[in-house]
């Protein structure tokens, strides 16, 4: 087997507030992510979920533990990492393309042949034509698809994404669950998705990773083996059943998402 994309061992995260207490965030987590694996996490809210992604991200400092991406230790932000957020945050004033081609800015990236491939992964994402609109001519579910190309466009070895599609209504959610899987499976990369929904959670995962309450620590990891590419019938079947019936335990009685 080769060595994993993301290993964490023993991370914990304490928070010091403005009244001088301390609030114990993360506590032993141990994790590994293979290369294009599709992990998800789930759990309750404020058990850490977003505080163990924005680490892995390396925009948040552990207070103990190592993380590492592909076998070096995180010290900050890194090119190999691509992030969506629930708001997909695009720059009104520039174009579907441009707001693509932001990582590229950044990172002074070659701007012909990366504008090639913010072409070919808006196309990967179904926006072919959508090229010259403005964020503000889109749907909730089209500004998304522009959020994941742009995360992807700097090619990165993992995709972070926190609860990408929580703001979308139940008919878009289901459908960009669909496309993510088919642009994972088409872009072969490895992904991190933090989701309330333990059906999402489930139906999108190879493996759940199932938190605790705060302090966040790791229940367990419930492997998913359901055939590849799911389908929406699949939602409704005795066998996905199990497997949400199964995180939903683990959970506990407040095991109801917020």
């Amino acid at each position: 087997m080769s060595a994993p994309v993301i290993a964490v061992s023993r991370l914990e995260k304490t928070y010091l507030t403005r009244a001088g207490s301390r609030i114990r965030a993360l506590a032993d987590v141990t994790l590994d992510i293979g290369d294009g694996e599709f992990v998800t996490i789930v759990g309750p809210s404020g058990c850490g979920k977003t505080t163990l992604l924005r680490i892995l991200g390396g925009l948040l400092a552990a207070s103990s533990g190592s993380v590492e991406l592909l076998g070096r230790r995180i010290s900050g932000p890194s090119r190999k990492v691509g992030m969506v957020f629930q708001d997909p945050v695009l720059l009104p004033w520039r174009t579907v393309l441009d707001n693509v081609m932001l990582p590229v800015v950044v990172l002074r990236l070659d701007r012909a042949t990366y504008r090639r491939r913010a072409r070919e992964l808006l196309a990967l994402v179904g926006l072919t034509g959508f090229e010259d609109k403005y964020p503000h001519e889109l749907s909730g579910g089209m500004r998304q698809r522009v959020a994941l190309a742009r995360a992807l466009v700097h090619d990165p070895a993992l995709l972070l994404m926190d609860e990408p599609f929580g703001a979308l209504d139940a008919m878009t959610r289901e459908a960009m669950n669909l496309e993510l899987q088919r642009i994972w499976r088409e872009s072969g990369k490895t992904v991190a998705f933090i989701t309330h929904s333990i059906p999402e959670a489930a139906f999108l995962g190879d493996r759940v990773i199932v938190m605790s309450p705060r302090p966040g620590r790791i229940v367990d990891v419930v492997s998913v083996e359901l055939g590849r590419p799911r389908d929406l019938d699949m939602l409704g079947s005795d066998a996905f059943g199990v497997y949400t019936r199964k995180i939903r335990q683990m959970l506990g009685p407040k095991g109801w998402l917020e």
